[in-house]
């Protein structure tokens, strides 16, 4: 084979990757656009709209981790393609769905081919881009197309509801999907590595039954009350299983999460302000557009638009936050970019059904910036706390406590709001105190990162990203364009 023509494979390989990771990060915010239209054809509650969310996202948390062992062990290509096939039938079902019930089976199914989709398209380009150079700039261009994808969710999103309906979020997946395994089959490689770690099973299932029985209480507090013999026994199991998965993590041969990495304060702290973004984020962003769809009364697709400041913001930063961690250190940083965020999230919780758009977009641009400073940094400074040969690990756990933020923030904040209503407050309203409420514990956030993460200078990357969620060779190089799914 001639250079020039594995030089043609590798531009194929990496296409194909860049389009896989695109469906990922589209998909969450296009279907952010698209949840008036849902609630509205399939006659569901908040609670309904939130497990739509949230189905997909606590899927995509609690296996990206697997999926980066599953890629080393039987190959990034078996693993992308399985992923991509799973996902795109997962998006036929959505499309077909006629109930709440069936399309949060399919979401589930959707959210499992997504957390092999990710990890997969990275370890295909650690072993295609060998050398260390080509490697950053072939990430750096997989992470742009991630950051379009999620910029164009929300307009793409509205486009189709407006034109169709929300089924149409879906099927635009399905000959991507299509054209992606027939092209992979073909061209992608096929290598394994021989000396990739056993799945940690016992310590998978346990963390899926910890978020997952705590992710119910908190969805379903708000209809049921928070005293719910139910919901109190929901809690009560996850203390239980968080003791469990703690105890099981201790003693495991290769634990998927080593709990020897918490020692180090600041992979604990920048793995805690993680939680946050995704907590911050996923949890304001999924009612973005319910704010200017139910409570300003506004179309689809004007309400998708008008979310747009808060993503391309967010696209826009992202790109700098390394460069300037690397200048002024993680601490100042990240501080600064979660008082932004919690700033802009404080003042959203001041507008209402008569507020202009022209006092609206630039606290939803400020958000953007904030979050937009945040993940990068936070993502380099969980990978600089650990040794060279578990930057992908540190990534990938970095990457998964922002999922799990994000699924807690959907929860969290649709109780809020559920609790307001119950108490007489309207639906605007109650929006107001879950801004107010994202807002608080981000503010809240940005002091303690202030006391407590180690003020160090960002050394030049050697992980290989954010969404990297299982270990790759040391030389794989951080991203200049962090992004987060929605």
């Amino acid at each position: 084979m001639s250079d020039g023509l594995r030089a043609q494979n590798r531009a194929a390989l990496l296409t194909l990757t860049c389009i896989g990771q695109f469906m990922v990060l589209l998909n969450n915010t296009i279907t952010s656009a698209a949840l008036p239209d849902m609630q509205r054809r399939l006659d569901t509650t908040l609670t309904g709209l939130q497990w739509i969310v949230d189905a997909y996202v606590l899927a995509v948390a609690m296996l990206l981790l697997a999926g980066g062992v599953f890629a080393d062990r039987f190959g990034g290509k078996r693993i992308f393609l399985g992923g991509m096939a799973v996902f795109t039938l997962a998006s036929l079902l959505c499309s077909l769905s006629a109930t709440v019930g069936w399309l949060l089976a399919a979401r589930i199914l959707q959210g499992i081919g997504a957390a092999a989709l990710s990890p997969a398209s990275l370890a295909l380009l650690a072993s295609a881009y060998p050398v260390p150079r080509d490697r950053v700039k072939a990430i750096g261009q997989w992470a742009t197309f991630s950051g379009i994808g999620l910029a164009v969710g929300p307009a793409a999103g509205g486009l189709l509801v407006e034109a169709f309906d929300w089924r149409a979020i879906f099927l635009i997946n399905i000959p991507i999907g299509v054209v992606t395994l027939i092209v992979g089959a073909r061209i992608l490689p096929d290598r394994r590595n021989p000396d990739a770690p056993p799945l940690d099973l016992p310590g998978q299932v346990l963390a899926l039954l910890v978020v997952g029985t705590l992710t119910f209480g908190l969805t379903e507090a708000g209809d049921r009350g928070w005293t719910d013999p139910l919901i109190l026994s929901c809690f009560a199991a996850t203390i239980v299983l968080l003791t469990l998965f703690l105890a099981v993590e201790a003693r495991a041969a290769a634990p998927m999460l080593p709990l020897r990495l918490f020692k180090h304060r600041l992979f604990t702290v920048s793995n805690a302000a993680m939680t946050v973004v995704g907590f911050g984020l996923m949890g304001s962003g999924f009612f973005f557009t319910q704010f200017f769809a139910t409570v300003q009364g506004h179309s689809v697709l004007r309400s998708a638009m008008e979310t747009l400041p808060c993503t391309l913001a967010m696209v826009v930063c992202s790109p700098y936050a390394a460069r300037i961690a690397a200048r002024f250190g993680f601490r100042s940083v990240v501080t600064v970019g979660l008082a932004f965020a919690g700033t802009g999230l404080v003042t959203m919780a001041a507008v209402h059904a008569n507020t202009p758009y022209t006092d609206v977009w630039w606290r939803l641009a400020v958000t953007g910036v904030g979050f937009g400073l945040t993940m990068s940094p936070l993502t380099g400074a969980a990978i600089s706390s650990v040794g060279p040969r578990e930057g992908g690990l540190a990534s990938g756990i970095s990457s998964t406590t922002r999922q799990i933020g994000a699924v807690f923030g959907v929860a969290v904040l649709g109780a809020v709001v559920r609790t307001r209503q119950e108490q007489g407050a309207s639906f605007g309203s109650g929006l107001n105190t879950a801004f107010l409420t994202a807002g608080i514990v981000t503010l809240v956030s940005a002091v303690f990162t202030a006391l407590w993460l180690v003020r160090q200078q960002t050394p030049a990357p050697d992980a290989a990203g954010p969404d990297a969620p299982q270990p790759v060779p040391a030389t794989a190089p951080e991203p200049q364009v962090t992004v987060s799914p929605l």
